[in-house]
């Protein structure tokens, strides 16, 4: 929790001050009872109108006090506790930035929307109630036994009976309650996983009518959560009766003897009022423990969760500032590398070499699962080698600075990620400084601004969320558009023009043909392996062969098998 705390740091001036009108208000709580006992015993016990009038003119003139006390202290703990979950939220989403695909991968996508969403919000409300009640809750408390204690001791030593016994159970209250609160939030990262995917998966699940299976497997999900936060709900209830049973129980005692003290002219009527008052504040204080213990529940559990994704350590080979000092011929070159995702036990590649050249249409082929997608990704060494070396203009790519290896380099997924905004703003995102005219050029050489054109806005026009209302070839050549506009030395296409015809890809590779980079194209198309300098066949992270259309044709059974298929495929 620590490192979270220490994100309050630049606001300790004005949670002094937010502090400092909270005793405020704790002294005019702690003070009126006093006040009170002098208007009974000195005012209206000795009929002396003077002095009462007196007397309640200073209860109304330290109440306005406490009451713009406590204005000004929630406006200043309220900006207090934005500012912190801003400045907090902006941290975590900038240490996801900064990780690894290795380190992104430790944490689920919900998980992470969950910590910087509800997470950072149970923090917030702890910190404002810090400010507001939770110091002040148990200062009433201790407060009122001092004062009960100055006042009338014989009395006042009623009130403090039950007080070790309610210590006692808010603790393993509270305890119990970190431990539910931590698995509901963890169930609630399995739900937002859930739902994310059924959301993701919509048109399928609408066009195989599965909604009601979906509905199903939801509640299986959703019970869980369910159960565990009735059950923390009913042990935090339960902190209010317990409460009330031994506060009502001290106070009837001291009701009880103090009544008898008085008729033996004891104790004054003023001081049982006065000690009475106390036990209310006190009672209003242990019923303040209940929220904060479930918002400090709730917080921890938050807290904890926030500061594994601010703890975990960026890997720092991906974060190195070595400038590489290198030839810009545009080559790629694999040495005897192999490599396995992290936490894996097989090899997605196992010894594998080749060189690409300078201005080479480099195409990589094989079967789902063959590897194609993960050798692409240890260029821009989103991942590093588990062995080998992965070359990129004769220099290894871990010597390279990593924002100029990948400024180099544009790289297109196999999945089409666009992002809710204009045309324009998504071919930019390539590079944000981009004039209309390069933007223009990009879109003509991945073959969409026609496309773009018809649109009733053209680069204007807004893409929905994941590109909605977009084709899949559409979203391809954006994206492809995308790594253009970057003017990259080596561009790797991993299957992004699966969703183009024969013709549309055609003119694509003729336009790439012209530009002074490197190709490399994963891809299971025949056509378009027949135009590449050199085809590249994996199979089971392996090399099984290498060369052009006609050497494959000759030497290779698997490509043959291919071939031959996609043939008859348009027979």
């Amino acid at each position: 929790m620590q490192t979270v705390i220490k994100f309050t740091r630049p606001y300790l001036g004005l949670m002094l001050f937010a502090l400092i009108l909270m005793l405020s208000e704790l002294f005019v709580d702690m003070y009126a009872p006093i006040l009170m006992k002098n208007i009974i015993d000195n005012g209206i016990l000795q009929n002396d109108i003077g002095y009462i009038q007196t007397y309640l003119l200073i209860m109304l003139g330290i109440s306005l006090i406490a009451f713009f006390a406590g204005v000004l202290n929630s406006f200043i703990s309220s900006h207090v506790c934005h500012m912190f979950s801003y400045d907090l939220r902006n941290a975590i989403f900038r240490k996801i930035q900064g990780f690894s695909l290795k380190t992104l991968s430790q944490f689920k996508t919900s998980s992470l929307i969950t910590r910087l969403t509800s997470d950072i919000i149970a923090n917030e409300m702890v910190l404002f109630m810090s400010l507001r009640i939770m110091l002040k809750a148990p200062l009433s408390v201790i407060g009122s036994i001092i004062m009960s204690f100055v006042i009338a001791p014989e009395i006042a030593i009623y009130l403090v009976i039950g007080t070790p016994l309610l210590a006692i159970f808010l603790f393993f209250t509270a305890r119990s309650g970190m431990k539910i609160f931590l698995r509901i939030q963890k169930r609630t990262d399995h739900l937002n996983r859930f739902v994310q995917q059924n959301l993701e998966g919509v048109r399928l699940i609408k066009s195989t009518l599965n909604g009601p299976y979906e509905t199903e497997k939801f509640d299986d999900v959703a019970t869980p959560i369910r159960k565990d936060t009735v059950y923390a709900l009913r042990l935090m209830e339960s902190i209010m009766p317990v409460l009330l049973i031994i506060m009502n129980l001290s106070m009837l005692l001291v009701i009880w003897f103090g009544s008898d003290m008085i008729q033996s002219n004891a104790l004054e009527v003023g001081s049982l009022v006065a000690v009475i008052n106390y036990a209310l504040r006190m009672q209003g204080g242990f019923s303040m423990f209940a929220f904060i213990i479930i918002a400090f529940s709730r917080a921890k559990a938050s807290a904890d969760r926030i500061s594994e994704v601010l703890n975990t350590p960026v890997d720092e080979k991906l974060a190195t500032d070595e400038i590489a000092t290198v030839k810009l011929n545009n080559t790629v070159e694999f040495k005897n590398v192999s490599f396995k995702y992290p936490s894996a036990q097989d090899y997605v590649l196992q010894d594998v070499s080749f060189k690409v050249n300078s201005g080479d249409k480099f195409v990589i082929m094989g079967q789902t699962g063959a590897g194609k997608s993960a050798l692409l990704s240890l260029i821009p060494r989103m991942y590093e080698v588990s062995a080998g070396e992965v070359l990129v203009n004769e220099q290894d790519v871990r010597h390279w600075d990593m924002k100029t290896l990948r400024e180099f380099i544009g790289y297109v997924p196999q999945k089409t990620t666009l992002f809710t905004g204009s045309i324009i703003d998504n071919v930019r995102w390539g590079d944000s400084e981009a004039s209309a005219k390069e933007v223009y050029r990009a879109a003509e050489i991945a073959q969409i601004h026609d496309s773009i054109m018809n649109f009733d806005d053209d680069y204007s026009t807004r893409v929905g969320q994941q590109g909605v209302n977009l084709s899949g070839g559409q979203k391809q050549r954006l994206a492809i558009a995308r790594a253009l506009i970057k003017k990259p030395g080596i561009l790797i296409l991993d299957d992004s023009t699966s969703a183009l015809d024969i013709h549309t890809e055609g003119r694509l590779f003729d336009s790439l043909k012209e530009l002074d980079m490197t190709r490399i194209i994963v891809t299971q198309k025949i056509h378009t392996a027949k135009t590449a300098d050199q085809i590249l066949l994996l199979e089971h992270g392996r090399i099984v062969a290498k060369g052009t259309h006609a050497e494959l044709m000759n030497t290779s059974s698997l490509y043959q098998d291919i071939a031959r298929s996609q043939e008859e495929s348009h027979d």
